[in-house]
């Protein structure tokens, strides 16, 4: 009888062990809590945040928001450090974090499992929240070298960026919108300040970078070395965007670097803000509205980049339900 007894309350034990397990990953829903979000108190929720390494400006700038955003709105956002957009990613894909920031160019290739991702597959756990600031596509080269457009890199030693990284596509993809490939180059992998310290002593000819403008390695550059920056003419910059739908239209101005006298035309790709698609609707939409309806609170440099049309154009990864119906009742898109 006592044995019998004993199997039982095993029996009883394991299954309730089990119900608590299959139930413990999900939030029991507290119609008090969804009623202070849908009011824009964002205290009862955690939202944890990708960015990149701690002395960078992903970090940095997402630090700004979450001081901000606690105050305005209680929302905790927890700002973790990582290796920045390939890795945040995949941090959304596996649950580690909710949200974070990443160029909209490598977002588009998790997406379609292109490029960086395809070696991963496809990934659609995410959708966009909103684009922030610009990270610049800049073409450096030195002010006697003759460089004056792209298509004269041909047949030129040309840095462009370490092996693997987001910055080799974007040259990869530049180039090839004036018909020249990698095996028209003589290329090198270097990484910013490795390529400014190059083409300081010649020993290449030109160098990729993207990065926010102004960037630090260039303009220490500039202060040493005469530089020109390569402009992307009307007619190349249209082929490049219709490929792709990433890339916008972006002006460098005049004086942003020692000895750049004149405005330059180049591209960007997008500094953006994702989230899981686990993420409820009236979280996201209170989040997005929060995030942009404070930026004039924010005191990092890149917010002044920050607008609502900026937030929405050049985006090839669908937003989130939560942040299209905020940019759908302010006008943004229709």
């Amino acid at each position: 009888m006592k044995k019998r007894l004993a199997i039982v309350l095993s029996l009883v034990l394991a299954l309730s062990m089990l119900f608590l397990t299959a139930c413990g990953d999900k939030p029991v829903e507290d119609p008090a809590n969804n009623d202070a979000i849908a009011s824009g108190d964002l205290s009862s929720i955690e939202i944890n945040v990708g960015t990149g390494g701690s002395t960078g400006t992903y970090f940095g700038f997402c630090n700004v928001i979450s001081t901000v955003l606690k105050e305005k709105t209680g929302a905790n956002l927890m700002i973790q450090s990582s290796g920045a957009s390939k890795a945040n990613i995949l941090g959304v894909d596996d649950g580690e974090v909710d949200m974070a920031i990443v160029q909209n160019d490598v977002m588009d290739y998790a997406y379609n499992g292109t490029s960086l991702f395809a070696d991963v597959g496809a990934i659609t756990s995410f959708s966009t929240l909103g684009a922030a600031y610009a990270e610049v596509c800049q073409i450096v080269a030195k002010a006697d070298s003759g460089i004056k457009t792209v298509a004269d890199l041909k047949g030129k030693k040309v840095s462009v960026g370490d092996s693997g990284s987001g910055v080799e596509f974007n040259a990869q993809q530049i180039l090839g919108a004036y018909g020249i490939t990698f095996d028209d180059i003589n290329k090198q992998n270097l990484s910013f300040q490795a390529s400014a310290d190059a083409l300081k002593d010649g020993k290449i000819d030109a160098f990729f970078c993207t990065a926010g403008a102004p960037t630090v390695a260039i303009t220490d550059l500039s202060t040493t070395t005469g530089i020109v920056l390569v402009e992307i003419d009307a007619e190349h910059l249209a082929t490049l965007q219709s490929e792709y739908g990433f890339y916008a239209a972006y002006t460098v101005p005049a004086g942003t670097y020692n000895g750049i006298d004149t405005d330059v035309t180049t591209v960007a790709v997008k500094a953006t803000f994702i989230v899981s698609n686990e993420l409820d609707e009236e979280t996201v939409y209170q989040l997005t509205k929060a995030i942009y309806e404070n930026k004039d609170e924010y005191t990092h440099e890149k917010a002044t980049e920050m607008s609502l049309e900026y937030a929405v154009s050049s985006i090839s990864v669908p937003f989130h339900p939560g942040a299209e119906r905020y940019y759908k009742e302010v006008g943004a898109i229709s």
